[in-house]
């Protein structure tokens, strides 16, 4: 589908149990390809950014039509040097992602709240510029998780298992030793499947028997929730 001209992706989220994650691999395998050369996946660690009336995240709890998320990425703690400045926008179920690199000094001036250098740079970059100003975007919650990717070029499938999600307890993703707390029950895991105008009937089929339980809410709720509870825990008598 393409929205002003812009190509958009489906993106469906599942909550599935670990039987059922073992299920499909043994199926999957048979017509996808890992992405990635890690044996078990590889880390993943966002910090998300939300305004001063924390839009992104009441906007998604009540299930507004067309909304964004504002984020920095990093993977496998950085050992790439590559941090990621993202904006995710969605219609729907259809998505579309832009990202821009930036350097760990530009990272922690936006820590800092200090994002004058976004104005030179490109049109992603100056977005973000204006949400930090006009709306007050600010460091809201970190979403750490273990992803095992694999992809099909048929449909340019992308089907993303996130395991072990935990929200940090602080805003420093660059930081190996990030303190963080668990943000899902024990036994599940997030199953995410991406592509563009169609998924082939073959993988449908394969991922129909844990494709039942729809998954309304995202990690980034899951996680706000789960540090906010670990909080009030933290300063209750």
């Amino acid at each position: 589908m393409k929205y002003n001209g812009q190509q958009l992706r489906h993106e469906l989220k599942y909550i599935i149990t670990y039987p059922q994650y073992y299920q499909l691999l043994a199926r999957l395998k048979v017509f996808m390809r890992k992405d990635g050369d890690f044996e078990e996946g590889y880390l993943v660690r966002s910090l998300y950014f939300d305004d001063m009336y924390n839009t992104a995240y009441y906007q998604k709890e009540a299930g507004v039509f067309r909304r964004c998320k504002y984020r920095i990425r990093i993977y496998n703690n950085c050992h790439d040097g590559v941090i990621k400045l993202e904006k995710k926008s969605k219609i729907s179920e259809y998505i579309k992602k832009t990202d821009e690199n930036i350097t760990p000094d530009e990272f922690y001036a936006l820590l800092d709240g200090r994002p004058e250098f976004l104005l030179e740079g490109t049109p992603i970059m100056q977005d973000w510029y204006a949400a930090m100003r006009t709306k007050l975007l600010s460091p809201a919650v970190v979403v750490d998780y273990l992803r095992d990717a694999y992809i099909c070029p048929e449909g340019n499938v992308r089907i993303t298992f996130d395991k072990n999600l935990r929200a940090g307890l602080d805003f420093d993703i660059l930081n190996p030793d990030l303190p963080t707390v668990r943000a899902m029950q024990e036994g599940v895991l997030v199953m995410e499947v991406k592509f563009d105008d169609f998924l082939p009937k073959h993988i449908k089929t394969l991922i129909q028997p844990a494709s039942s339980d729809h998954m309304a809410v995202s990690k980034y709720i899951l996680c706000r929730k789960a540090k906010d509870l670990y909080q009030r825990k933290d300063f209750l008598p």
